[in-house]
């Protein structure tokens, strides 16, 4: 039987067997089905046809703080009653001892996960139309959950979430990297100067999209994925990022999924965001500068990775000049989309 690394196959059919029952001594499969940076993600699968997701970190030293599997676990067991549709929590386990790493399992929901165009321009249009209309929807929600009503008021910081977020990436952009990239520390200037006053303080998700959400087949979101960037502030920053990776410019010239017809266009987020939220987005063109500057941030510590050759089984010199150029282009962007911002103020 071959096991995937992250898994230790005898130690996790015990722990399943004490939580769902009815295994009797059967094996468990396990499939790998995100890995690399992020979190781990596997379905299991017993003899039955019964099926769970466990998330585990990354394999090797990793920082506890990026990959909190307790913080994880909070969140979606927090939400499950919100309206917000998230997978149902079968159990978290914090003991080293029976996997190498603090993981916990999820009900596996069924649905579609559309990570590219091609797989987008499979799904009718009215589909696609759907999806675009309910990730709205279901963002707007999960900004207008009650934080004490669900546990989760004491999760992060409530204020200064742009502040915090322009600090921290500026860090980790300068500790990353090796090269000059024009516009990303004056964009972080502009940035800087401009905040907006944060509309109070809700879930900001930190990486929503539609790759990010399972999804039914009829359009609805089934389940919102993917919560390890997730922490408490300004809900506007998800608004934000959600029409900056509907461009190209910053997914490295691939069509994102949101592209193919049907999704809504960057306007039309922006408008169907309005009907649903009570928040102003008078400012929300600051937002969508402060996304692109973020990515640009985040995605040069890619590079700087790939670039080192310490990627193991990914590194390919093909992805060096990939990841380079997309940070100088979306740099660029950020860069001047701030400097209008600045004329205009």
């Amino acid at each position: 039987m071959d096991v995937p690394a992250g898994i230790d196959h005898d130690n996790l059919v015990r722990w399943f067997d004490e939580r769902v029952g009815g295994l009797d001594g059967s094996s468990l499969t396990f499939d790998l089905i995100t890995g690399g940076r992020s979190n781990l993600t596997f379905t299991v699968s017993d003899s039955g046809g019964r099926q769970w997701v466990l998330r585990r970190p990354p394999m090797g030293r990793v920082l506890a703080t990026a990959h909190d599997m307790a913080r994880e676990h909070r969140i979606i067991n927090a939400l499950a009653d919100s309206g917000v549709p998230v997978p149902g929590i079968v159990g978290l386990c914090e003991d080293e001892e029976v996997n190498g790493a603090p993981f916990y399992v999820m009900e596996f929901v069924p649905g579609l996960v559309i990570r590219n165009a091609d797989e987008a321009e499979q799904v009718p249009i009215d589909v696609r139309h759907r999806m675009g209309e309910s990730l709205i929807e279901v963002l707007a929600r999960l900004h207008e959950v009650d934080l004490e009503a669900v546990g989760l008021a004491t999760l992060g910081r409530h204020e200064n979430y742009i502040e915090r977020q322009l600090k921290r990436w500026r860090t980790q952009f300068e500790k990353a990297a090796t090269r000059e990239v024009p516009g990303v520390l004056e964009a972080h200037e502009i940035l800087a100067s401009l905040v907006p006053v944060q509309q109070g303080a809700g879930i900001v998700h930190g990486d929503y999209r539609l790759d990010n959400c399972m999804m039914s087949p009829t359009g609805e979101v089934a389940a919102v994925l993917d919560w390890e960037l997730c922490t408490l502030g300004d809900v506007l920053a998800d608004v934000a990022g959600m029409v900056a990776y509907n461009d190209d410019r910053a997914t490295g010239g691939n069509p994102p999924p949101t592209s193919v017809e049907g999704f809504p266009t960057s306007d039309a987020i922006r408008e169907a965001y309005a009907r649903h939220s009570s928040r102003d987005l008078g400012h929300l063109d600051f937002y969508i500068a402060f996304a692109y500057w973020r990515i640009a941030c985040i995605v040069e510590g890619v590079y700087t990775r790939y670039a080192a050759g310490v990627m193991g089984d990914q590194n390919d010199p093909r992805l060096v000049t990939l990841f380079g150029q997309r940070v100088v282009d979306v740099a660029q962007i950020a860069h001047e989309a701030a400097s209008r911002l600045s004329k205009a103020s």
